[in-house]
């Protein structure tokens, strides 16, 4: 197995590589890896914070978990037979991410600190800018910050004029005690209903405030005895058929997302949960009921959200906030709820896009921006035509709602690693994706949504554009995705000369 060399060191400023990889969190870390054992060593990897972990470096608040199972949401070249929980929480996942980068000797090609704030195509590489003023030359720049790093701030008046504390899930304060304070939640996300049941218990008053009342499942968690583990390690085998099984299970829930009568099923368990968890309360029970059909928004794992919400010291309000002041929350209705703490469980900037974060200008002086005024595309979510040698990893329609975003990384550093042999096959400079197959495949893969859950399930979800489009899922298998990254199709891409 090949690992980075000590060729270039990550601390040198204004250096020069052949691959500039954006983002040390699993999309970052598993390009790195991929590129390594490729023998392709001559990269390095900017990193904003002052240690990796992408969005298990940043999320860090009370109760913090994935709601994908750990043998799936991890590198199938990389397996972990020491996972405690059938679903891992972040400090054993950010310690997962750690461990990678030990095992493949990245630590050494990661230059910590360095926010980029602009990349220019210069002809034959990218110049790539940071905040501190300097710079790195690229022939590849491979992004790979994700989507869930931005935090999304509600514009509510008066909320920059609160007295008490404020702040946002993934901007966890751990150094306010939120001991016998009154505090309000707003949002009731997939963040939301992970932290709530964690506080709760400590909490004088919670106020949750809600806009849109979530499908919640229970969640199948439990602790992987050690046994098991021991099996694991002796028999990777075994390790490797759970994965599998767990793959193909999850792979089975996209019809139902594809066809929405098909949704019936699982929406009736849904509905079931419901019922039971709120029988002797009815009237907190019609404001969680959702209104839309389930899978239009993400589907929510948890079996501690429901009980919290029942307990004395916790309100649900479903009336609209529409100011603060700097003791309280106002909502629509008039009613002022005194409290002391806010968090904003509100999500992240996902449909945005990238070219609104990080000016990037691509060919003829061409930026992101304004490439994707109308909406962020690309070609398979991992190029974008007129950027040439820009890859996005986790890039526009991506994303999943039924299964692990690492499968979809990993079939995009396949396309990567092709593109590069080809490139270098052919003595080119660079590899561009045509704009005639890019509008092609978008113009396709958009009608494959109709008739789907996520347009016809009648919700608003951050999946869609200020256009009204999805441009975050993947609306197919992602087997299909993984065949399509295997090989390069030169006939959808330009080699640059």
């Amino acid at each position: 197995m090949s690992e980075p060399t000590a060729d270039r060191s990550a601390d040198v400023a204004d250096a020069v590589v052949d691959i500039a990889i954006v983002g040390s969190g699993f999309a970052g870390l598993g390009a790195a890896v991929r590129l390594a054992q490729a023998g392709r060593n001559d990269f390095v990897i900017l990193e904003k914070g002052e240690s990796l972990g992408g969005t298990w470096r940043d999320n860090t608040y009370p109760g913090c978990a994935c709601d994908v199972q750990s043998h799936l949401y991890s590198f199938s070249f990389a397996p972990n037979p020491n996972w405690t929980r059938l679903f891992a929480q972040q400090p054993e996942i950010r310690a997962y991410l750690e461990d990678i980068a030990d095992r493949y000797g990245l630590r050494a090609r990661i230059r910590f600190r360095s926010t980029v704030v602009a990349a220019e195509w210069g002809g034959r590489h990218w110049t790539v800018r940071m905040a501190d003023g300097t710079s790195i030359t690229a022939r590849v720049l491979v992004w790979g910050t994700g989507a869930l790093h931005e935090p999304s701030i509600p514009d509510i008046a008066g909320l920059d004029e609160f007295a008490g504390t404020v702040f946002h899930s993934a901007r966890w304060n751990h150094d306010h005690d939120l001991q016998g304070k009154r505090v309000a939640v707003l949002g009731t996300g997939a963040s939301a209903i992970q932290f709530v049941p964690a506080i709760q218990p400590g909490v004088a008053r919670l106020t949750v405030f809600q806009r849109t009342a979530p499908w919640v499942l229970p969640k199948p968690d439990r602790a992987v005895s050690p046994l098991w583990r021991r099996i694991y390690r002796a028999a990777p085998v075994v390790q490797k058929l759970q994965r599998a099984l767990i793959y193909a299970r999850n792979e089975s829930l996209l019809t139902g997302f594809r066809k929405p009568r098909r949704m019936a099923v699982v929406e009736k368990f849904a509905r079931g949960y419901l019922d039971r968890k709120f029988a002797d309360r009815p009237d907190l029970k019609a404001k969680l009921t959702p209104d839309f059909t389930i899978g239009c928004k993400r589907i929510l794992l948890s079996s501690d959200y429901y009980p919290a919400l029942k307990q004395p010291n916790v309100e649900v309000v479903t009336e609209k906030v529409v100011r603060v002041t700097p003791t309280a929350v106002v909502t629509a209705d008039g009613v002022e709820r005194e409290v002391d703490t806010i968090i904003l469980g509100t999500g992240f900037k996902v449909a945005d896009g990238l070219g609104r974060s990080v000016r990037i200008t691509g060919r003829d002086g061409v930026d992101l921006a304004d490439a994707w005024r109308s909406g962020m595309q690309g070609f398979l979510g991992t190029t974008v035509a007129g950027f040439p040698n820009l890859v996005t990893l986790t890039g526009p329609n991506t994303g999943l709602g039924h299964s692990s975003m690492i499968y979809m990384i990993e079939s995009q550093t396949n396309y990567l690693l092709d593109a590069l042999r080809l490139i270098d096959e052919n003595g080119a400079v660079a590899i561009d994706t045509r704009g005639d197959r890019q509008d092609a495949f978008n113009a396709t893969l958009q009608g494959e949504f109709a008739g789907s859950v996520w347009t016809q399930g009648g919700c608003a979800s951050w999946y869609l554009d200020e256009h009204g489009r999805n441009r975050t899922l993947w609306p197919s298998h992602t087997f299909t995705f993984r065949r399509r990254t295997r090989k390069v199709r030169p006939a959808d891409h330009e080699l640059l000369a």
